[in-house]
């Protein structure tokens, strides 16, 4: 499988969170549906690494990716957190395209501190994803 096909995958699981949290975020606690959920995601992602004979090589995973991973962590609990909540209080369909700014923020990160380049047509998709966003979560 190609790249393209994982993203996609990735895009349609990533809409059925939203879908699913919003029907199981009805009278609870934000944060305490997020705890559940990552629970649910740490078991399942362990259970694949076992499955897969992967957490032989913890060891070898070295002190910088240790750091960046844990960072990663922390900003994926933050992001999660900060996402139930505004979900609990909003409508799902003005939430998710205000979190998927995370993509114009992600190709300026990319940018800045990854040294990847932007394409003017890059640039240009960009101003439009930050548009039909914008479009989509204020509309009336």
């Amino acid at each position: 499988m190609t790249w393209l096909i994982f993203a996609i995958l990735s895009a349609i699981f990533a809409a059925l969170v939203s879908i699913l949290a919003k029907i199981g975020l009805k009278d609870l606690n934000s944060n305490l549906a997020t705890a559940i959920r990552t629970t649910v995601v740490l078991i399942f992602t362990w259970g694949i690494a076992f499955a897969q004979g992967l957490n032989k090589e913890i060891g070898n995973v070295t002190k910088s990716a240790w750091i960046f991973l844990i960072l990663s962590g922390i900003a994926t609990g933050l992001s999660w957190l900060f996402y139930f909540r505004a979900l609990q209080m909003g409508e799902a369909s003005k939430v998710m395209p205000i979190d998927k700014m995370s993509i114009v923020i992600g190709i300026i990160f990319a940018a800045l501190f990854l040294g990847e380049k932007l394409s003017w047509l890059g640039i240009v998709g960009t101003v439009l994803i930050s548009i039909g966003a914008i479009l989509i979560a204020f509309a009336k």
